[in-house]
């Protein structure tokens, strides 16, 4: 007979805790420090602004994760009870930031002071603040379905979430916005279901512990698959939106010399570090004998921790000012 799983104890609360607080620092503090030297200016509230798309994003991918990840399980043993799901919550906080942001639109993309500064009714005579609206009442939506008995029909409100981001990305002044777009689309769409569905595959495995270890094997395994799919979509639409935005004769000099460049390079450089650990995770997977493959849980923890700041500074990035085209 197994052993009952441990409750667990306040210890780890604490550290979520920790861990969430540290990680809000980036977007508030990076900013100012990626501009440091460049002799480029900050908007007002970059650092404000940031961390509610943060926290934006963190929604999203928690709750799309879930979906996905939820997916996975029931195929893998849909007899098990799978892991209490953070979706509602999660809708929740993208509601509060996605207003927050749209209340930054009203504002004419400065941070409100008061309700003096607000423009409601001018929301919907913009592109910008049509978008935004549209992210508020997807993210209401999504909660909404999230306490409903059928929790998947949050698909399509998230999917228009991710819509009106590539769209927000990518004004139609820009050159080949529609192509930015697509490439924003797939993009954001990976990297939420990579960070919400490693995040809910590991709780589901600590849900199974005690029931059927081997489950939980299978279904970090069945994850890694796909997840090296959603990597190389990561990778390849990650390469081809830098090179829209630096020419490749530019590349160099702006990874150091701007804010965007120096974000992007810490940005890659944590992937970097996630790519390996999800190999060390999949390589260990893939050995047999049931305590060997346990042992991929480790990197699959780190994987996600780094995966969360990664979250972060995909905030500062969208917070920075653009790069020049030279």
């Amino acid at each position: 007979m197994s052993a009952p799983a441990r409750p667990a104890g306040p210890g780890r609360a604490v550290a979520v805790l920790v861990l969430v607080a540290l990680a809000a620092l980036i977007p508030m503090l990076g900013p100012q420090a990626a501009l440091r030297g460049t002799g480029e200016a900050a908007a007002p509230g970059t650092g404000g602004i940031a961390l509610l798309r943060a926290v934006l994003f963190g929604a999203l991918s928690v709750q799309a994760g879930e979906l996905f990840a939820g997916l996975l399980a029931r195929r893998v043993a849909p007899e098990l009870r799978a892991a209490h799901r953070w979706s509602a919550c999660a809708a929740w906080a993208g509601f509060a930031a996605a207003l927050g942001l749209a209340a930054v639109v009203s504002a004419g993309n400065l941070i409100p002071r008061g309700f003096g500064d607000l423009d409601i009714g001018g929301l919907y005579g913009t592109r910008d603040g049509t978008l935004a609206l549209l992210e508020v009442n997807a993210f209401l939506v999504a909660a909404l379905c999230a306490r409903s008995r059928r929790p998947d029909r949050a698909l399509l409100p998230l999917a228009a979430v991710v819509v009106a981001e590539a769209l927000r990305a990518h004004p139609p002044t820009e050159d080949s916005a529609l192509l930015g777009s697509g490439l924003t689309l797939v993009h954001l769409t990976s990297a939420s279901l990579w960070v919400g569905g490693l995040l809910y595959a590991l709780r589901t495995l600590r849900a199974w512990r005690a029931a059927d270890p081997g489950a939980g094997t299978a279904l970090l395994g069945r994850y890694a698959r796909v997840a090296a799919l959603l990597l190389a979509a990561l990778t390849a639409t990650g390469v081809c939106s830098t090179l829209r935005r630096m020419p490749p004769g530019t590349v160099l000099d702006q990874l150091t010399g701007t804010a965007y460049g120096r974000t992007l390079l810490a940005k890659v450089l944590l992937v970097a570090v996630v790519a390996a650990l999800a190999l060390a995770a999949r390589l260990r997977l893939g050995r047999r004998g049931a305590r060997v493959r346990t042992r991929a849980y480790g990197p699959a923890r780190a994987e996600v921790v780094v995966l969360g700041v990664v979250v972060a500074v995909s905030a500062v990035l969208t917070a920075v000012p653009l790069p020049i085209r030279w």
